[in-house]
């Protein structure tokens, strides 16, 4: 019995504790040790590898099938004018939040100076299609070669199509078409949550991982790295702060109601958020906001709930920060059509970001992908992710934030357009 007792207390001390606060930890001491032992610490960076090998391998399968579960999920009869409306305003306001985060980025400049890759870019001709091209390269002419090579657009562009059909489908009055498509989409909910179990055993490992990564980078580069990754910090909360105060304000003031009032009612979901890092662990606090804020019941149950699964302003803002500060990182320059690139891949993978622990981690892998910055292992865009996933608990904190923030927005201003807010509440 003390034997069993014995073995099933093996490394929890290690697995119960808080993964966050772990791979923060796993963060410091890699800097710390990197920068002491210097090159003899090199011997370590098999173990970063092998963790940008898991994160790849998780990736593709993790936002097909969640992006097919997460448009399937919504019944084409709620689609009315509320669906409409709350969908426009979640894909607008994520666009803004994209754009937001690279002007921050584009004048503050995160990751300058570190030139990580300086001998392994240097004369390396890089090729930027046009727009165009780009955007006709989204639809896939075979969707499992895409599949196959991993192709970011191509791949978000077939899954969301592939969920639309499926949820017409599972709304169809023939029994059997009904049943098939029930099946297809048991199937994809049964793959997601073995990719959420498989994607959680990968994040155990992420703090040695980090270590590995980081220990080298320091190693190599010493100190310098610390005001880059500071700044990033600073760019990515500075670049929240300001869609919170210009987009929701604007938006709130267009339809009539003040963005201080909304603040003060919707402090509770918002302080939550922030420590619970969580969007779907907020939602009952959330919707007891919108209800104090005289949204009605029939509104908010819907429009809530689908912005935890599609509207994400706060990563996007996120993604578009790190994209830019990997890039500045390893010395290299994101053409304008590239950052287009950015926004748009962040704004269609945003869909599929709920319900996936360390999301934000992952889509940014999808993010460098699509503008030609693959996170491999060994490589120095590896390192400069390995910097952004070893404060990931400090940028979580603010992003969650502003995705609820952002959800209790759209519920209030829809319900507005709708006649059915209750307007005293903002007169109080």
């Amino acid at each position: 019995m003390n034997g069993e007792e014995e073995k099933k207390g093996f490394m929890d001390w290690y697995f119960k504790s808080n993964l966050l606060m772990r791979i923060l930890i796993g963060l410091v001491l890699g800097a710390i040790i990197g920068l002491l032992a210097g090159p003899y610490i090199l011997w370590v960076q098999p173990f970063g590898d092998l963790f940008v090998r898991l994160l790849k391998m998780i990736v593709v399968p993790v936002i097909f099938f969640s992006l097919i579960v997460g448009t399937a999920s919504i019944s084409p009869k709620r689609l009315g004018r509320v669906g409409v409306k709350i969908i426009l305003y979640y894909l607008l306001t994520t666009v803004f939040a994209v754009a937001i985060g690279l002007i921050f980025t584009n004048l503050l400049k995160p990751g300058t100076g570190l030139e990580l890759a300086a001998g392994e870019a240097a004369g390396k001709e890089l090729i930027r299609p046009s727009i165009v091209n780009t955007l006709l390269a989204i639809v896939p002419t075979n969707p499992v070669e895409a599949l196959a090579k991993g192709d970011v657009l191509p791949i978000i562009f077939f899954a969301i199509f592939f969920g639309i059909g499926l949820a017409v489908l599972r709304e169809s009055e023939k029994e059997e078409i009904k049943s098939a498509a029930n099946v297809v989409f048991a199937f994809s909910n049964g793959a997601v949550e073995v990719m959420y179990r498989v994607v959680g055993w990968v994040l155990q490992y992420a703090p040695i991982g980090v270590f590995a990564l980081i220990a080298v980078v320091f190693a190599k580069q010493g100190p310098k790295v610390v005001g880059p990754l500071a700044l990033a910090t600073l760019t990515v909360y500075l670049a929240l702060a300001v869609h919170v105060l210009l987009v929701y304000g604007s938006i709130l003031r267009v339809f009539g109601l003040r963005l201080g009032k909304f603040l003060k009612m919707a402090k509770e979901a918002m302080i939550t958020a922030f420590v619970t890092r969580s969007s779907s662990g907020t939602l009952p606090v959330t919707m007891k906001n919108a209800e104090d804020m005289g949204v009605p019941r029939g509104i908010y149950s819907f429009t809530l709930p689908l912005g935890a699964t599609i509207n994400m302003d706060g990563t996007c803002i996120y993604q578009g920060v790190c994209a830019l500060f990997v890039a500045f990182a390893i010395g290299r320059q994101l053409a304008f059509s590239e950052q287009m690139i950015v926004i748009l891949t962040a704004t269609l993978a945003s869909i599929g970001t709920a319900g996936v622990p360390g999301a934000g981690a992952i889509m940014l892998l999808l993010v460098l992908d699509s503008v030609g910055l693959p996170v491999e292992p060994g490589s120095a865009v590896a390192a400069a992710y390995a910097m952004i996933l070893g404060v990931d608990a400090i940028f979580d904190m603010g992003r969650t934030c502003i995705n609820v923030t952002g959800d209790m927005v759209g519920t209030a201003i829809v319900a507005k357009s709708e006649g059915e807010l209750d307007i005293t509440k903002w007169e109080a």
